[in-house]
């Protein structure tokens, strides 16, 4: 099993900036991709950026030119800087791990909070 932590969460203006981090320890050898998801009040939870093992990286329509994933294979750590917050980016974010040992998983973090002020 995967296990994951966030830090980096917040009140930040809107305009301002944050940086996500996510720490994963266990079968880290399992983990095909990590990502970063986000479920504001009322809403689903959605895929906000993805990073392979090769470093590939994709984006949600309504944060790319914002935000930007990246990882630390030496530290374990994936990354999300997110640039120019609007209060719509105000949500839960939860950090994933997509593994596979012998059949696909997911891992989840415990999710960090970002909220964006008007």
């Amino acid at each position: 099993q995967v296990q994951l932590v966030e830090s980096g969460g917040g009140l930040v203006q809107a305009g301002g900036s944050l940086r996500l981090s996510c720490a994963a320890s266990g079968s880290i050898f399992s983990i095909n991709a990590m990502g970063w998801y986000r479920q504001a009040p009322g809403k689903q939870r959605e895929l906000v950026a993805v990073i392979t093992n090769g470093g590939s990286a994709n984006y949600a329509d309504s944060v790319k030119g914002r935000f930007t994933i990246s990882r630390d294979n030496a530290k374990n750590t994936v990354y999300l800087r997110m640039n120019s917050l609007k209060p719509e980016d105000t949500a839960v974010y939860y950090c994933s791990a997509d593994t596979y040992y012998g059949s696909y998983g997911r891992s989840w973090g415990q999710g960090t909070q970002v909220t964006v002020s008007s």
